[in-house]
């Protein structure tokens, strides 16, 4: 059947983690849409069983989802091997979950390090281990990382996010040089300002800290970001798409920043 998407992913299996909310959802609605068999994986049964149900599956794509707690690395090893081992392989992994809490570097406690750590690194980590044996014996694979703009300029008031963000992108970048022979690309994404509900817990939460209404921390970042506006997860999931499909080929190892060029290093 001819797609009309203008990233074409028919024929590739994808598992998108955190995919009931946010830009996992949205990857989700994308990757379905352009052919995609696509696995959910989060925590919250229900919300995943609402968001398979609106996957687009026109072309008679095999959708489902797992369930898993990113808190709980050991849970998510247990998990992601029964379902690999259940002949389940994937082309594509989309690694995401929800940011650390906010605030100052100097006042968060070593477990919220611990914590984020074990939620993103390891997790990234273990299912990505789990996946690459498949993504070897097709001689294709895609690993795209949802990240933060931190990695390259550190944002204040998300002290513990912007360590661990750093982790995750020396990971990535050690990893994209083992498995480019394989046909296999790591690649992160660095979403800017986007709007979801993860960017209106931090607005509200500045808001509170700086005593401002939160329409006025909304304009002030707004006017760092010469577009002049947030992103939509809709624009965040094509770029994913991109990544992950073919047309991509050639891409390893980066850091791309989707962040209306809100960024000031090159």
């Amino acid at each position: 059947m001819e797609n009309n998407q203008l990233i074409s992913l028919e024929g590739l299996n994808a598992l998108i983690c955190g995919s009931t909310s946010g830009m996992g959802r949205a990857a989700a609605h994308e990757f379905a849409s352009s052919g995609a068999s696509v696995t959910l994986f989060a925590r919250n049964e229900k919300k995943l069983k609402e968001t398979l149900a609106s996957l687009d599956n026109s072309l008679k794509q095999n959708h489902t989802y797992i369930i898993g707690d990113f808190n709980e690395p050991d849970h998510i090893k247990k998990i992601i091997h029964e379902h690999i081992n259940d002949k389940n392989i994937y082309h594509i992994l989309i690694n995401n979950s929800g940011g650390p809490k906010g605030g100052p570097i100097s006042d968060a406690d070593t477990s919220e390090f611990i914590k984020s750590f074990n939620r993103h690194l390891i997790c990234n980590h273990v299912i990505t281990q789990a996946l690459l044996e498949g993504m070897r014996s097709f001689n294709y694979g895609r690993i795209i990382n949802i990240i933060s703009t931190s990695v390259k300029q550190p944002i204040e008031g998300l002290g513990v996010s912007n360590t661990i963000r750093g982790a995750v992108a020396s990971w990535s970048k050690t990893l994209s040089f083992e498995v480019a022979r394989h046909g296999i690309t790591v690649n992160n994404l660095l979403p800017g300002f986007t709007d979801t509900d993860r960017l209106s817990s931090l607005i509200q939460a500045r808001a509170k800290t700086n005593n401002k209404s939160e329409e006025a921390i909304v304009d002030a970042m707004k006017d760092q970001i010469p577009i002049g506006r947030f992103a939509k997860p809709e624009e965040i999931a094509k770029v994913l798409a991109f990544l992950a499909s073919p047309a991509a080929g050639y891409i390893n190892g980066v850091n791309l920043a989707v962040d209306g060029g809100r960024l000031s290093c090159m």
